[in-house]
């Protein structure tokens, strides 16, 4: 997969990864308060605007912990999401990463995949990282199939992380090393 980095900003085949911009307030409003996203995600919390604003206005700031993108659709511009490496640990070359695509109508679509490896590609190219790690609840199948199908494997299990819908759910722990991710998907061209 081809991509280009300026800057900030990485640019694949259907969407572009970018900073948050004050901007993007009323999107990314609607993007936190979509509720199949949040289940998936096991988000539990509620969002005002102030606080998505002041949130904006931090991430849009160069962070040494994590790095914050925008999904971008190339075709009609708007936000389909977002794609945040956090709790980056420089010393031990190691990240989380999470992912979250708004609407089911841009699920399904690919784009999930691609932000994913793009952000992976910036993740173990330009920032050097050896190992990416990620949490999936087991009621996100299809979030699953993805990792596994861009080389996560599972190392664990956190048994009842997550209240939500009056019961606990497990978390399934996931990683992918720089090395397992060169061999499924090349150097970056």
């Amino acid at each position: 997969m081809m991509e280009q980095i300026e800057g900030l900003q990485i640019e694949g085949k259907g969407i572009i990864l970018r900073m948050a911009k004050e901007t993007d307030l009323e999107a990314y409003y609607s993007f936190l308060q979509d509720a199949e996203s949040k289940k998936l995600t096991g988000s539990n919390q509620e969002f005002t605007r102030e606080v998505i604003a002041d949130w904006l206005r931090k991430i849009a700031e160069p962070n040494p912990d994590r790095v914050d993108f925008m999904i971008i659709s190339k075709e009609t511009k708007e936000l389909l999401g977002e794609v945040v490496l956090n709790e980056i640990d420089s010393a031990n070359r190691s990240a989380n990463i999470r992912i979250g695509i708004q609407g089911s109508s841009n699920r399904g679509k690919g784009h999930g995949t691609e932000a994913m490896i793009l952000t992976l590609r910036h993740g173990f190219e330009t920032l050097k990282l050896h190992r990416i790690h990620l949490g999936v609840y087991p009621f996100n199948p299809r979030a699953i199939h993805v990792y596994k199908k861009i080389g996560f494997q599972q190392e664990g299990i956190q048994r009842d992380a997550l209240y939500q819908d009056g019961k606990f759910h497990d978390m399934i722990e996931m990683s992918l090393l720089e090395d397992e991710f060169r061999a499924l998907h090349g150097e970056n061209e």
